[in-house]
């Protein structure tokens, strides 16, 4: 089945549509999920409000640009406003200096481990982090998506960055 007809086929609510829809791209978007997400029980439940969220507004799919794209902005969008209103992003003030910049790129750290890490980041430093270096969000629209300021959006990461480091360095772990 080709992708607009499989859309069209879950824009008219065909359960069969939305599973095959489902198998297609949950491996995708449960991997944008764990970014966003502290353990992997939360990147589920993400994956799943996400999904409903997709099948809400699919007819809102005008077939135009990427469709793949579209479906990790919602899931993206999706998981933020769960965590802007569980009040997870608390506005902090630290005196950081705006973007201390890595000379050294990790080689030896496992994308599993480093993940990991990622993920036990404070709700607030893990977005950002992950808006900002991996999916490569600006400052302003971070703090436009979270609904903080562009400053502490560069707080946020030097925090997160701050926080990687020490740990990776703390596990004796090789950063070339």
């Amino acid at each position: 089945m080709h992708l607009e007809e499989l859309i069209s086929q879950c824009q008219k609510g065909q359960r069969a549509a939305q599973e095959a829809l489902y198998k297609e791209y949950s491996p995708v978007l449960f991997g944008l999920c764990l970014k966003y997400s502290p353990n992997r029980s939360e990147a589920e439940d993400n994956l799943h409000d996400s999904f409903m969220t997709i099948f809400e507004k699919i007819d809102q799919f005008g077939f135009k640009g990427s469709f793949e794209g579209w479906l990790k902005r919602i899931t993206v969008n999706t998981v933020l406003q769960k965590y802007r209103k569980s009040n997870h992003l608390n506005v902090i003030h630290d005196n950081i200096p705006e973007e201390e910049e890595w000379s050294r790129e990790p080689e030896q750290i496992s994308l599993s481990q480093l993940l990991s890490y990622i993920q036990e980041l404070p709700h607030k430093y893990r977005l950002t982090f992950s808006l900002y270096v991996l999916d490569g969000y600006s400052h302003k629209e971070i703090s436009e998506l979270l609904g903080t300021t562009t400053g502490t959006s560069k707080s946020n990461l030097a925090r997160a960055r701050m926080i990687l480091k020490n740990k990776i360095e703390k596990n004796n772990i090789n950063i070339a």
